[in-house]
């Protein structure tokens, strides 16, 4: 079995959840925040609805740097509305698994590198990258939208199993 068909089921499951939880943000008072130093809500969801595209990044180049401005949109993406979210999503999430599935063994050994205006923040093997800095990463940002929608009385939809607000 290949690298790529041992992360793929773990890739469609998280992201299926991760939808789950997209979909049920308030496409209303975008700019709300828990803190005055965190992220807001609609920033937060776009940020999680960008992550898969550097699945698909991280299969086709050997670096990326967030520091240079024609990868700025990779990084800072700004919160327009639910519908213009999901559709993002979406299309990271199917850009990113077709790139996964198509990615060799070898490859997915080779080193990719993410920088910031040129200084190296990692460096490690490709699928090290899909599962750290993409699945982990994105599931870490899931986890704040799930406790800011609770603090906006949202219901959860099931995540690792029910919620308060799911069925049994």
């Amino acid at each position: 079995m290949s690298i790529a068909q041992t992360i793929l089921p773990e890739f469609e499951h998280e992201m299926g959840t991760t939808r789950r939880v997209l979909a049920v943000v308030p496409n209303t008072e975008p700019e709300w925040r828990p803190h005055p130093k965190s992220t807001t809500i609609g920033n937060l969801a776009a940020h999680i609805a960008t992550i898969p595209l550097w699945g698909r990044m991280t299969m086709d180049r050997a670096e990326l740097d967030l520091g240079v401005p024609e990868n700025a949109a990779a990084a800072r993406v700004t919160f327009t509305s639910i519908p213009d979210l999901m559709d993002r999503f979406d299309r990271n999430v199917r850009e990113a698994r077709d790139a996964i599935a198509s990615t060799s063994d070898s490859a997915m050994r080779e080193t990719w590198t993410l920088k910031n205006g040129g200084t190296t923040v990692l460096s490690m093997p490709r699928v090290a990258v899909l599962r750290g800095f993409v699945l982990s990463h994105m599931i870490h940002h899931r986890g704040q939208l799930s406790v800011y929608l609770r603090l906006r009385d949202v219901p959860l939809p099931s995540i690792y199993g029910p919620t308060a607000d799911t069925p049994r």
